[in-house]
Parts: structure tokens; C-alpha cells; sequence
């Protein structure tokens, strides 16, 4: 026997053993960040000190900014509630969930690839607490009861059906919180640090989804706020009123948006000066709960290993152009807040304008916990913007509207300066015919100058009009065909020349 091959395989294999025990413990010293993710409903993104509004106070939310990175260009791809929902959690467009108010549910198929699914299949405690604003089935079943399979895919439980209340008591799953929170908005915080107090001691990652049901109508604000705003005199953008939207598509004020400007009081001074007084002191609900939970965080040790993602399912008019509500592409009703801090980062209070979508936090989710990401997502991980927040992500991004009256249906695509919005209906007794706008977001912020009839911007039009045909192609191959999608195959072709 040759003694020194064998003390070679010998020593090989020693050393094969050693390096196994330094792989062995690097393993174990990885440690998965927790996440926290806050939303609200129908939050514009003018609501906070960094986002442009002077008058607002939101001191935890202006924490958060000074920590992370601000993004100002995000979108929601659908501006409603229950599609952008669907949209958020899922990481897919409207035309792929199936789902919205006028079309139907989640089918099965698309929640097996939402984030908190594959979240918990990965080690994850999942939590969620506050409207979940859809439903799961397969027949498009499960109206006013959402959340109800849903949940059962969850470790902690705080969700209630159709639009929730503000009452906490009138909330199920959130009874226990009632006596020493009243206000729904708080009870969401003290579920939420229940739920991470629970996770430490099993030791377990965690990722809690808290989905706020402000500043949502009915105008319940918390009466423990009255006297924040009680003096505030709000300012307003200019494109404030009617007269600022009379440019606009004659479409865009054949929906609810356009009466709501007087219905809900936008029209007078002091009307107007109420319902931004409640509108923000709901806001600053919000802020008073995610407050709680950050100095939950400190107390538990965690905020150094805890990433914290905030935004809203969509914007609101508060009065621009003309109009209340949501839903319409412009930039007040489809455009949100979103702040993203991880404390394990350089960048500290760094604004980005990459072009970004409420699709696009699903995957931002899944990266940070090193879980991959489903290829049928349409949204992409933002882990690389806020790490570079110069980075640009996409050359373009849509806005679905298919809910409500046929006469404001569109489809719209924005790239990294241009929006680009297509209404398809037509009606010739009310002198309603297929429409383009064209908007400079980068020099006309407030979308006052119509450019698609301007020979000077012909060459930017064809652009976006190309990039719209593709957006339109996307939909035609990867769109469901059914619960009503598949008409827009046809109804969204340009015939605009």
C-alpha cells in the first residue's frame, strides 16, 4: 500500500470536513430580515411633508423618510381598491388577477403564487391585519365574506370582509382590541405587535401585511385626533377645480369623480377646508399606529433587522381637475406614496424617480427574503432602486381602467417622462369619440397641457403609442379570458389617427 496517497486522501478529506463545518455555520448565522408592510385606501400621494404638502403632519412617516428612500412615480396599475389589491399581493396586472368590483374574484390559481403563500411556505410567520378587499374562488363566489380562504393561508388573523369599520367592535377578528381601541386604525397597531411578539418568541422571520382601512370613506377620523388639524388651512394644487379639467377627455367626466366635486363638498372654501381637515387627521391615524409599532421594534431589538414598506392602494382627486374619488389615470387619482427603509442600507432619505408600480412590491417582498420569484409576475423586486435609487427598473408601466361606466374605460402607459392615455368610447349624441392625451410628467406635473395634438410632440406620441400596442399585445397573450377581460382585446385598439 503507498502509504502517502493514503495520508494525501486523508488530508483531502480532513479538509473537506473543515470547510463543511464553516459552510455549516455560515447557514446558521443567516438571518432572514423581518418585514413589515403598512397600506392604506385611498391615500393620495400629497399627504406628507416629502411628498410635497407643508400643512401635513405625519412625524412617523416623516421618520420613515428620513431612513429610507422615497419613490415619486409610483403608480397603482389599477387605482381601485379591490384590484389594486389583487394587484399588490399577487405581483400581477389586472387583466392577469381576473379580478376587480364589476369582473369578479382571485381564482386559486393566481393566490398560489401571492407573496404570502409562498412567504409561509419558506419559513415565514405571515400575518395580516385590516381589509383584505377581495376574494378567492374559483366561481366568483365569496362576495362581502373576503378574506374568508384567505386567511386560512395565514399564522395570525386581524382581516375583516367587505370595507371593514371603523368601529372596532364591529370587526370580528379585532374584538378583543375594542375596549382600549375603538378606533380601528389604533387596533391595527396593537394587533400587529401582538403578532411580532409572537414571532420572537418562536423565533421565527416574520412578514405582517397591515392593510388600513383609512383615510377610506365613510369620514370616521378618530375623535383622539380632533384637535390636530382644527386650525390647519389647507392650500390647493394648482389644478384644482373645474376649470382646471375642462382639457381633459370628455370621458373622464362621465364617472362618479366628476358630480363627487360638489356632492362631497370640494366646490366651497369651507366645505372644502372640512373635508381635507378629516380627510388628513384620518391619515394621522395611521401614522399614531404605525408609530406604535416602531417603538415596538426598539423595544423588541428589532428594528435593525426589519424592513419597512409603506404606500396605498390608490390615490384620490381631493378636488383636482375637478373631481372626487379615484380610479382615473391622472396623476392625483392613480399615484400613491411608497417608502421602502432597509436599515442594513447606506442610502438615508433618498428620493428616486424610477417608474414603479404596486406590482412591483410583491417581488420586492419575496427578494428580501430570498424568495424567488414567480416568472408569471409582471412586478419587479425594487430591492435594486433602493440600493440605487438612480436605477431604472422598466421603460414603461400601465394603468388598467375597466370598472364602472363603459365612457370612462382606458387604458394608459406611461414611460419615464410621458403618460399616454387612450379612451376608447365613443357616442356620437353626446360628442364622445375615441381620445388620446399625451402628458409631460416631468415638466407638467399636474397634467394641464393635452401635448397629443401638438405637431412639435408628433415623434413622442408615436413612441408612446407604440409602447402602448405592446402593452396591449401583453394583454391580449397573458390576459385571462374570463370574467369579462378578453373584449378589451378589440375595445382598446387604437383608431385614433
Amino acid at each position: 500500500m503507498n502509504y502517502k496517497i493514503v495520508a494525501g486522501f486523508a488530508f483531502i478529506a480532513g479538509l473537506m470536513s473543515l470547510l463543511s463545518c464553516f459552510v455549516q455555520e455560515d447557514k446558521v448565522e443567516v438571518q432572514h430580515p423581518n418585514i413589515i408592510f403598512f397600506f392604506t385606501d385611498d391615500q393620495s400621494y400629497d399627504t406628507q411633508k416629502d411628498f410635497g404638502n407643508p400643512e401635513a403632519k405625519t412625524p412617523n412617516l416623516d421618520t420613515l423618510a428620513s431612513k429610507g428612500v422615497l419613490f415619486k412615480r409610483h403608480y397603482n396599475t389599477t387605482a381601485i381598491c379591490m384590484a389594486s389589491r389583487a394587484n399588490v399581493l399577487t405581483g400581477l396586472y389586472e387583466y392577469k388577477t381576473g379580478c376587480n368590483f364589476d369582473h369578479g374574484s382571485l381564482r386559486t390559481k393566481q393566490w398560489s403564487t401571492s407573496y404570502p403563500v409562498l412567504l409561509r411556505k419558506a419559513g415565514y410567520r405571515v400575518g395580516f391585519a385590516g381589509k383584505f378587499g377581495f376574494s378567492v374562488s374559483d366561481t366568483n363566489g365569496g362576495w362581502k365574506k373576503e378574506g374568508a380562504v384567505a386567511k386560512h393561508d395565514f399564522d395570525f388573523w386581524g382581516g375583516s370582509p367587505h370595507q371593514t369599520s371603523y368601529k372596532t367592535i364591529d370587526n370580528k377578528s379585532m374584538v378583543k382590541y375594542a375596549k382600549q381601541y375603538p378606533h380601528s386604525t389604533r387596533s391595527y397597531g396593537a394587533a400587529t405587535i401582538d403578532f411580532m411578539n409572537e414571532s420572537v418568541q418562536e423565533g421565527a422571520p416574520f412578514c405582517m401585511s397591515v392593510f388600513f382601512k383609512a383615510p377610506h370613506r365613510p369620514v370616521e377620523p378618530d375623535p383622539m385626533f380632533d384637535n390636530i388639524y382644527a386650525e390647519t388651512v389647507f392650500r390647493k394644487l394648482p389644478n384644482y377645480g373645474r376649470e382646471a379639467g375642462k382639457h381633459l377627455a370628455k370621458q373622464s367626466r362621465m364617472g362618479r369623480q366628476y358630480p363627487r366635486f360638489v356632492e362631497w363638498g370640494y366646490d366651497k372654501e369651507e366645505t372644502y377646508q372640512e373635508a381635507l381637515r378629516k380627510y388628513n387627521q384620518l391619515v394621522y391615524g395611521v401614522d399614531y399606529a404605525i408609530g406604535m409599532v416602531l417603538e415596538e421594534l426598539k423595544r423588541l431589538k428589532i428594528a435593525d433587522n426589519t424592513i419597512i414598506i409603506f404606500s396605498s392602494d390608490n390615490g384620490y382627486f381631493n378636488g383636482s381637475h375637478g373631481l372626487g374619488s379615484k380610479v382615473l389615470p391622472y396623476e392625483e387619482g392613480a399615484r400613491t406614496p411608497l417608502i421602502i427603509v432597509d436599515p442594513r442600507q447606506k442610502n438615508k432619505k433618498v428620493s428616486s424617480i424610477s417608474l414603479t408600480g404596486n406590482v412591483d412590491l410583491a417581488a420586492t417582498i419575496l427578494d428580501y427574503a430570498g424568495v424567488d420569484i414567480p416568472i408569471v409576475y409582471d412586478g419587479k423586486s425594487l430591492v435594486p432602486v433602493v440600493e440605487s435609487p438612480d436605477l431604472q427598473i422598466r421603460n414603461a408601466l400601465p394603468i388598467i381602467q375597466v370598472w364602472g361606466p363603459k365612457a370612462t374605460h382606458c387604458l394608459t402607459v406611461m414611460d419615464n417622462q410621458y403618460k399616454y392615455i387612450y379612451w376608447y368610447y365613443k357616442e356620437a349624441g353626446k360628442e364622445l369619440y375615441p381620445t388620446e392625451e399625451l402628458f409631460d410628467i416631468e415638466k407638467d406635473a399636474y397634467e394641464m397641457v393635452n401635448l397629443a395634438k401638438l405637431p412639435e410632440y408628433q415623434t413622442q406620441l408615436d413612441k408612446m403609442r407604440k409602447l402602448y400596442d405592446t402593452q396591449l399585445d401583453h394583454w391580449r397573450n397573458e390576459g385571462v379570458k374570463y370574467n369579462g377581460y378578453a373584449k378589451y382585446d378589440s375595445l382598446f385598439v387604437r383608431k385614433v389617427k
